[in-house]
């Protein structure tokens, strides 16, 4: 049993097996009854069932590459769904500022809501003053983003502890990263809310708290307050994974090197 590619434009091209032609007028022909153009010819590939394996590309899901896992391997965050997707991370500004620079540098339109804007237009003027793909808002002042498939957007809203309740919200196309320095009153119901939550190095109250709203086990408890600067815990409702985050030289000329604290 062989697997083979089919014959670009063979088949479909005369409709009914017709014997191939150059001849103008039956060119013409087909192009009338809605066949387009006639393909190239090449002869036939065959490979046989048991090399079919070898045919596997190593390629994960479209996304942001957001660091390695614990094997080494990227780790990429799918950002652009077509449904509602929230995202918070507890954490350093350096790792939220990373996501939103590899997210523009994809082509989504990152729109940044936050009360300091200073730290955010150093990267603003590194792109080119917003001409690719980055602006930055006060909070509450980021206007409707028209998002869709051929232009999905990021909002970054770095608000603070208690960031409020924003106007532009995660929709199609639209995904929304709050980034909160520690584990304040809101953040419970925002993590509760959100489809993947992010923690980085937090006291042991803190971790304790974390514990109970998003049931870790008690040795991803007892990790977060040693993770490292960079060493993110990625949470979905059923997974867990450990994130370093690396910068590029580019990263590290702009951002400098990784922390927790700002």
């Amino acid at each position: 049993m062989t697997a083979t590619t089919p014959r670009v434009g063979q088949a479909a091209a005369t409709g009914r097996g017709e014997p191939q032609t150059s001849d103008p007028g039956r060119a013409r022909e087909l192009l009338r009854r809605g066949f387009g153009l006639i393909g190239p010819r090449h002869p036939r590939h065959s490979v046989a069932v048991d090399q079919l394996d070898t045919l596997a590309l190593p390629v994960a899901d479209d996304g942001v590459v957001i660091g390695v896992d614990a094997e080494s391997r990227p780790a990429v965050l799918g950002l652009n769904r077509p449904l509602p997707y929230d995202v918070v991370l507890i954490g350093g500004l350096w790792t939220a500022q990373v996501i939103a620079l590899r997210a523009a540098a994809t082509g989504t339109r990152v729109a940044v809501e936050t009360g300091r804007a200073q730290v955010w237009m150093r990267m603003v003027h590194a792109m080119g003053g917003g001409q690719n793909g980055m602006a930055v808002y006060d909070v509450g002042r980021v206007p409707p983003l028209g998002a869709s498939a051929g232009t999905p957007v990021l909002v970054v809203r770095d608000c603070g502890m208690r960031p409020p309740r924003g106007r532009v919200v995660s929709g199609p196309w639209q995904s929304v990263l709050t980034l909160l320095p520690y584990v304040s009153p809101v953040a419970p119901r925002l993590v509760r809310q959100a489809r993947l939550v992010g923690i980085q190095r937090v006291s042991p109250d803190e971790a304790t708290e974390l514990g109970r709203t998003m049931t870790l086990t008690r040795a991803e408890m007892d990790s977060l307050p040693g993770l490292s600067d960079g060493l993110t815990l990625w949470c979905t409702d059923r997974d867990r994974q450990y994130v370093m985050t690396q910068p590029t030289d580019a990263e590290t000329g702009l951002l400098g090197t990784p922390r927790r604290m700002d």
